[in-house]
């Protein structure tokens, strides 16, 4: 018979990283402790929204500034002018203020611009809706506020639509 013998090949050195002592505290903990201190904040202020004090806080509180100012040309009807909204509680010289706050209210969300012009590339109808031409501005929920409506195609018609009574109710004759 034949004696089995085997041969261990020598292994490489295998390549051991050090470990920092555990009184060396490692280079990133500062940044670490930042991060987790941004997200501890984070989470608090997402669990008081989630509690209830969500919109309100979020929306327009006292002393964020919700204010508007709204120029309407060409709707006719005694609505054309310049006119000023302050919400949260409610002034100004628009005819219907708490109309107004509400029409912004409803179509204010979390981390979304009320105010967005209409997407690039979407489908709209050609529907005209009349010479009718809006300007915003001001602050809403933080947020500095310069949008321009008219009502050139369907989906400018339903974005206009959609903050009525803060813009003017445009009747069936100029659609």
């Amino acid at each position: 018979m034949f004696p089995l013998t085997f041969r261990i090949a020598p292994q490489p050195p295998s390549r051991v990283r050090s470990r920092p002592s555990p009184q060396a505290p490692p280079r990133a903990a500062p940044l670490r402790r930042a991060a987790l201190a941004a997200s501890a904040a984070s989470l608090s202020l997402v669990g008081s929204l989630a509690a209830g004090a969500g919109p309100a806080v979020a929306l327009g509180s006292p002393g964020v500034g919700d204010h508007l100012t709204v120029t309407v040309r060409d709707v006719g009807k005694g609505a054309d002018g310049t006119f000023q909204v302050s919400c949260h509680p409610g002034a100004g010289t628009h005819p219907d203020v708490a109309g107004a706050c509400r029409a912004v209210d409803r179509n204010t969300r979390w981390g979304r611009d009320a105010f967005a012009p209409v997407p690039d590339g979407g489908m709209c109808t050609a529907r005209y809706g009349g010479p009718a031409t809006a300007h915003v501005s001001g602050q809403w929920a933080g947020r500095a506020v310069d949008a321009t409506y008219d009502r050139s195609d369907g989906c400018e018609i339903a974005r206009w639509d959609r903050f009525v009574p803060l813009l003017p109710e445009v009747g069936s004759a100029g659609r």
